[in-house]
């Protein structure tokens, strides 16, 4: 029924433990996972008469950027290959990463997107929101939440 399934993962406990469920999902349908990172955008804190001295170009962040959702990818290409799983990983640089992971889902041609819940409750949950409850009412594209 799903043949490509977006993962969109942050590196946080949540999404380590989605990948395990995503690939064994992945693996029982025989379906191929696209894992996504969405990094924030670029956004200086300079002042008018000063630079800090932690100040981040915009090629530095570009690359940190890289190397983060790198070593947040690789341990689901390397769940995948261990389960046989075909698997294809990318990042983005966008603010809002509920739009982000739309648009790959789409781009992608994806008929699955499988996000962790992140569980905020009470007044967090309603003042914060979360990522996935974005996604949830702004998809079109069926989502399974894992929890």
């Amino acid at each position: 029924m799903y043949k490509r399934v977006l993962l969109p993962i942050d590196g946080s406990e949540l999404s380590t433990k989605a990948i395990r469920q995503a690939v064994a999902f992945a693996a029982d349908a025989r379906a191929e996972v696209i894992g996504l990172f969405a990094a924030p955008g670029y956004h200086p804190v300079v002042y008018e008469d000063f630079v800090p001295p932690d100040f981040m170009s915009p090629e530095q962040h570009k690359a940190s950027a890289k190397k983060r959702a790198e070593r947040i990818l690789s341990p689901l290409a390397r769940a995948c290959e261990k389960a046989g799983v075909p698997c294809r990983t990318r990042y983005v640089i966008d603010d809002n990463p509920y739009a982000a992971i739309i648009a790959a889902a789409k781009k992608d041609k994806c008929d699955l997107i499988v996000m962790a819940s992140h569980g905020r409750r009470g007044l967090s949950g309603l003042l914060l929101g979360s990522e996935t409850t974005k996604v949830l009412t702004h998809s079109t594209i069926p989502v399974l939440v894992l929890r």
